[in-house]
């Protein structure tokens, strides 16, 4: 092995795909238990390493030389094997949550910050603001003196900074703290990039207020990292075409429209195109009831209907790469609104009324599509990234969101 990613959890990280496009060199996963970890960085086989949680402390422990950086946060994220087999620890996460708030626009300096959690990734976030200029940064940890039990001690926070695991894929629903608790806080970070968009940052979004991801992060970090691999430069402006990229690749594509649409069967073309796995929600809630849609709405009604819906649609949308067909529906309950926007390009498909078909579909049977129209179109445009014309064949609708979407 040249390369690799040392963690604990690694089955959903972007770290390979991302190092793919940064240089042609050879980068595994390597999952390891915590007695593990020593072991093999005193006997592996490989060139270089990078850390990740929960390792970052850890790692610093069997390294014979620390960088300037590693020293001062205290955590160490790239590991180069020297010749002698001499381990040098580094931390490229600084260039990383740099480049997070610089490309968010974030405005750090005179602020008051809370940055949650107390691990490896936390000591990134405090040696950043504090160079930036904060005015004052509070660590929130489970245990001493701020703590998520007395946060109203810290509602007067201006940008909070989660750098804990909470909210990470598959435990999506989880956020770890309630926004409404900090009325002045107006910028909020999550160094999570799976979901891309967590609760947390949803939240903040809905408030209005400035919010990104951690997947520049992970990118920057990463091209500083394979820099030190490589002992080579590699351009600054990489790091945004790789982040979009792995956007285009890993986001969902989720398709919302009038009952009768085309969300079906242009699902099917662009999986087909795309190479990617197609999720019916409708047909998903089949296969595990047993029954057809309308049987359900005639046994169980539309309440009981919905409420399926919303577990398929959760199921579902927090994967990642996957081209999802939602029921016409599926706007009208604000649960769902979460679910479809947290890891998706979210498409509205728009077709003539006078082109949708009704038969065997309950909802449109028992309301004018006029009236279900007017109720739902201005949902489907709020939440959409992205709206098509369904009016052509299923090619050129196709071809249009491809097009569009650059994938």
């Amino acid at each position: 092995m040249e390369f690799g990613l040392l963690g604990e959890h690694l089955a959903h990280s972007f770290s390979p795909a991302i190092h793919r496009q940064l240089g042609d060199y050879d980068y595994q996963l390597v999952e390891l238990s915590p007695e593990q970890v020593g072991p093999f960085l005193r006997q592996g086989q490989f060139r270089g390493l990078n850390v990740t949680i929960p390792y970052k402390k850890t790692a610093m422990r069997f390294c014979d030389q620390l960088s300037p950086a590693a020293q001062r946060i205290g955590s160490v994220n790239t590991i180069i094997k020297g010749p002698d087999g001499t381990l040098y620890g580094d931390n490229t996460d600084y260039d990383g949550f740099l480049y997070l708030l610089r490309s968010a626009g974030a405005q750090i300096r005179g602020k008051k910050a809370l940055v949650l959690g107390s691990g490896g990734a936390s000591l990134t976030v405090h040696a950043v603001l504090s160079d930036l200029g904060v005015r004052q940064a509070v660590g929130i940890s489970r245990k001493g003196p701020d703590n998520y039990e007395n946060l109203e001690r810290n509602q007067d926070a201006e940008l909070i900074v989660n750098a804990t695991p909470v909210g990470m894929y598959p435990n999506v629903e989880a956020s770890p703290v309630d926004l409404a608790q900090f009325p002045h806080c107006g910028q909020v970070f999550d160094l999570i990039y799976n979901p891309s968009r967590t609760r947390f940052l949803l939240d903040g979004a809905r408030r209005g207020m400035l919010w990104a991801n951690g997947l520049g992060m992970l990118v920057a970090q990463a091209k500083t990292a394979a820099e030190r691999f490589l002992g080579q430069t590699i351009q600054d402006s990489r790091v945004a075409e790789i982040t979009a990229c792995i956007e285009r690749q890993t986001l969902n594509l989720l398709l919302i429209g009038m009952p009768g649409c085309g969300k079906t069967t242009i699902g099917q073309a662009l999986a087909r195109r795309l190479g990617r796995p197609l999720e019916d929600i409708d047909q998903h809630i089949v296969a595990n009831s047993g029954c057809s849609i309308p049987e359900i709405f005639s046994w169980e009604g539309e309440e009981s209907f919905r409420s399926r819906e919303h577990q398929a649609l959760c199921q579902l949308a927090k994967q990642s790469g996957k081209v999802i067909a939602c029921g016409g529906g599926i706007v009208t309950k604000r649960e769902n609104w979460d679910p479809i926007r947290q890891n998706s390009t979210v498409i509205y498909l728009r077709r003539d009324l006078e082109l949708l078909p009704t038969d065997g579909r309950p909802v449109s049977q028992f309301h004018s599509l006029e009236e279900l129209y007017r109720q739902r179109a201005p949902l489907y445009s709020q939440l959409a990234d992205l709206t098509v014309d369904n009016q052509g064949t299923v090619e050129e609708t196709a071809d249009e969101i491809i097009r569009r979407l650059e994938l």
